[in-house]
């Protein structure tokens, strides 16, 4: 296998790096969202599940990195980066753009013939053979992009209403959007690991009929489980998010 460990260090954050280890779980960021994100949640894993989160180029220590703009490009290099690390049983989980991240490289590993993840969670983001029946936004006005952003409820109004900052965040949320927004779902025959998906109650874009479509894409079980919250359901219930977590993982354990 490959040596891709000088690469691979700046595209994951391992809180805790824990040899005994029998499961991994990776960590895919939202749209415009960093690594760091992900940071506390190795104080709700039990000692044998080790955190990944993923960094993706553009962002916190890689923000001098150009960005992805397609979604496949960007699974296809994850994919020969993650490799290194699939030696043990793992588990995906994504949050909105995460979601379709996980989902794709997950087809993408089984296509290479590669290990595949033991389950699949995914989070506020609706089934990708779906539709968006909503105009593309990464090429609006800034004006206009500042309240979608505003929206979702995701980033800080500081950020939004300091100019040195969005000159920053801009171009990576323009990027995270495109990713989403020129994304064309192929259909293939369903995956055979089970999925778990997850959303906020009060997510006015991703509700319940959008997150159920899920299911259409694995024949190894499928669970959907709703919080409390919109589309960031997850800051305000980490610790019940991780706790529906690892009641799926339990049989990996």
């Amino acid at each position: 296998m490959k040596d891709l460990s000088a690469v691979s260090n700046k595209w994951f954050f391992i809180p805790k790096k824990n040899k005994q280890a029998n499961l991994r779980l990776f960590c895919f960021p939202f749209g415009g969202g960093g690594a760091s994100f992900y940071r506390s949640w190795s104080e709700y894993l039990p000692p044998n599940i080790e955190l990944y989160s993923v960094q993706l180029p553009g962002r916190e220590n890689r923000l001098k990195e150009e960005p992805f703009t397609r979604l496949m490009p960007l699974v296809t290099t994850l994919s020969g980066v993650i490799e290194p690390y699939l030696d043990i049983p793992f588990v995906f989980f994504g949050h909105s753009m995460g979601s379709w991240i996980s989902f794709e490289l997950t087809r993408h590993l089984l296509r290479q013939s590669k290990p595949g993840p033991a389950h699949l969670f995914v989070s506020g983001r609706r089934a990708p053979q779906l539709q968006d029946p909503d105009p593309p936004k990464h090429n609006l006005p800034e004006s206009e992009l500042i309240k979608e952003l505003r929206r979702y409820n995701g980033t800080p109004e500081l950020v939004l209403q300091e100019p040195e900052l969005l000159d920053i965040f801009m171009p990576i949320i323009r990027a995270d959007l495109a990713v989403l927004e020129t994304y064309k779902y192929i259909e293939e025959l369903p995956i055979e690991c089970p999925i778990t998906a997850f959303g906020g109650l009060e997510d006015r874009k991703t509700g319940y009929e959008k997150l159920i479509a899920w299911r259409e894409n694995t024949i190894g079980g499928f669970r959907l489980k709703m919080f409390p919250g919109d589309h960031f359901y997850l800051k305000e219930t980490q610790g019940q998010l991780l706790g529906e977590m690892i009641k799926d993982l339990k049989s990996y354990l």
